[in-house]
């Protein structure tokens, strides 16, 4: 039986021939055999990096296996499997012990309360305002949602050809949804606090009628014939969505197929991701809020990097379906928004079951924006705090503000003794399971990004897990959740820096709710004296207990102003 170059690589893959040299062993095989096949020599040189012994009988017998094999692969390849195919295993949280709360998911919801305010007499201080102040004011007909969409359109288009973070306009679209919510609240009829209000959407999220081009140039005339639920529910609400906003390609870091997108903060430096251009059309008061997604750490960081607030839902709380898919067990869908109250409003009108996302589960939501952080039980990672890091003294600072509230910080840590490093494999191989056709196909090479640390060669490197090794991740996966179950069963969140003690990549694999909120704003080297260096502290929730660390956020917020403050955008 005759086999290509590829063939050959995916035999290797199929028995965990990892680390090898494919290229030059394929020569080899060539140079030795007119019709190539693998032969027990390549099996030899090859089975101490698998960690197999083998004798001779055994190399033999492997040999006829994977030979007969290649069929079947080729035959499974011939099948279709889009981005939206699931695989028929699914990730629940609730493994590592959690249970959903008690309580009417769809009923039990943040509670809404309305500031009195005027109408600014500065559009830069409309652009700037609140959620619930935006719904003020538009309930009380002091502003409308078509002048609010108009003004979101004006400044994307006046700053993105600095900030980059616009990949298509929603215009028809929103102003006809902006006359509609305008013409409902005139009637009297309020969807709720965000009926009116414009916002943006990280374009891995499909809108019937755009093009959807997960920032990659291979997909960048791409169009999906549906909404993403998520965009459904916000048009349930009453939002406005104006632009569909950058990513990196495929969801990796600030880098999409026709720019880089740079931190309002300090435009020599990209906003970080892979929620790019939400981060920054946020962070620049070019929309009130914007739908992000997290995988480890396309909220966190970029949220971090421009200086506002990022809330990465419990895994499967908020449905994927219409979202592009990087790793079906670590997708999650959360806001971007200025504040931890803004965030939860948002929340509120995106979570919930959904049909298009089998792993998705209903949650109630009792935020209550009143509740005293005094009454939270809150942990923080001691160790994690003591060592020396860049946002060390804002961290310092943020804890004193708990302290003033009344909060008694109990030190904890995570007490985890598996491999977490190692788990995070996981998703590089179901990423490169999600775009397998994109590698085979040679158009990864289309990709802007190439070289070690990017896409296409992390998706080549993944062919090479062994699918034994991968199972084996999932099992020690299993583990963490039990371990990080039992620290945090008896918190209400847990504090940590933003990218210290393991947080990230934990919770991230685990599936906790974080809320990402700016605490510092440090001076920039080398640059104009306005641009600063904005800096975060993470908090983390319980599984499905999201108003918790929402509502310790809300009440450091109350306390500082580091979230109030407006980037120079130079």
């Amino acid at each position: 039986m005759s086999i290509d170059r590829r063939q050959f690589l995916d035999a290797c893959s199929a028995v965990g021939l990892s680390g090898l040299f494919p290229g030059a062993l394929y020569a080899q095989v060539s140079e030795e055999n007119d019709e190539p096949s693998i032969t027990t020599d390549h099996v030899a040189a090859a089975a101490s990096i698998a960690g197999l012994t083998l004798t001779d009988e055994e190399r033999e017998l492997l040999v006829e296996n994977l030979n007969e094999n290649l069929e079947q692969f080729e035959s499974m390849r011939e099948q279709e499997l889009p981005n939206s195919r699931a695989p028929a295993t699914m990730f629940d949280p609730r493994r590592g012990g959690a249970v959903i709360p008690e309580g009417e998911a769809s009923d039990e919801g943040a509670e809404v309360s309305l500031p009195s305010v005027d109408r600014p007499s500065a559009d830069e201080d409309l652009a700037f305002a609140s959620i619930p102040e935006l719904a003020h004011l538009l309930r009380a007909r002091k502003v409308t949602s078509v002048e609010l969409t108009e003004l979101a359109l004006r400044r994307l288009r006046h700053y993105d050809d600095r900030l980059h973070a616009v990949i298509s306009y929603t215009e028809d679209r929103a102003l006809e949804a902006a006359r509609r919510a305008d013409t409902e609240l005139d009637a009297g009829t309020w969807r709720g606090p965000l009926h009116g209000v414009p916002y943006g959407a990280k374009d891995l999220l499909a809108v019937q009628g755009t093009q959807t081009t997960w920032g990659a140039e291979p997909f960048k005339d791409q169009t999906i014939d549906k909404t993403a639920t998520v965009v459904e529910r916000l048009d349930e609400a009453g939002a406005v969505l104006v632009a569909k906003l950058s990513l990196g390609a495929l969801a990796w870091g600030d880098v999409w197929y026709d720019a880089t997108t740079k931190n309002p903060w300090n435009l020599d430096q990209g906003s970080s991701g892979s929620s790019a251009g939400p981060a920054a059309a946020v962070s620049a008061g070019c929309v009130p809020f914007a739908i992000g997604s997290e995988t480890l750490g396309s909220i966190v960081s970029p949220s971090t990097r421009c200086g506002v607030t990022g809330h990465r839902p419990t895994f499967g709380t908020v449905g994927r379906g219409g979202a592009m898919a990087l790793s079906w067990t670590m997708d999650k869908l959360g806001p971007i928004a200025r504040s931890a109250l803004d965030c939860a409003h948002v929340y509120d009108a995106i979570r919930g079951a959904d049909p298009d996302d089998p792993a998705s589960v209903d949650v109630p939501f009792p935020f209550d924006a009143e509740r005293s952080a005094a009454s939270l039980r809150v942990g923080y990672l001691q160790e994690a705090f003591g060592e020396d890091y860049d946002n060390q003294t804002a961290d310092q600072n943020t804890l004193d503000v708990l302290r003033g509230l009344g909060v008694d910080l109990e030190p904890v840590s995570w007490e985890v003794d598996v491999p977490v490093g190692a788990l995070l494999n996981t998703l590089d191989v179901e990423a490169a399971a999600a775009f397998d056709e994109l590698t085979r196909s040679g158009g990864i090479d289309e990709m802007v990004r190439q070289g070690e640390n990017t896409w296409p060669n992390v998706f080549r490197t993944a062919r090479f897990v062994p699918a034994v090794e991968h199972v084996q991740m999932d099992r020690l996966r299993g583990v963490l959740m039990e371990q990080a179950h039992a620290v945090m069963q008896d918190l209400d969140v847990l504090v940590s820096p933003s990218f210290g003690g393991g947080t990230l990549g934990i919770t991230n694999l685990t599936g906790h709710p974080c809320v990402c909120l700016p605490n510092a704003l440090r001076p920039v080297e080398d640059g104009p004296d306005a641009r600063r260096q904005p800096g975060s502290i993470s908090f983390v929730a319980p599984l499905y207990r999201d108003q918790t660390a929402l509502t310790l956020a809300h009440a450091v917020q109350q306390e500082t102003d580091i979230h109030r403050r407006r980037p120079p955008i130079q």
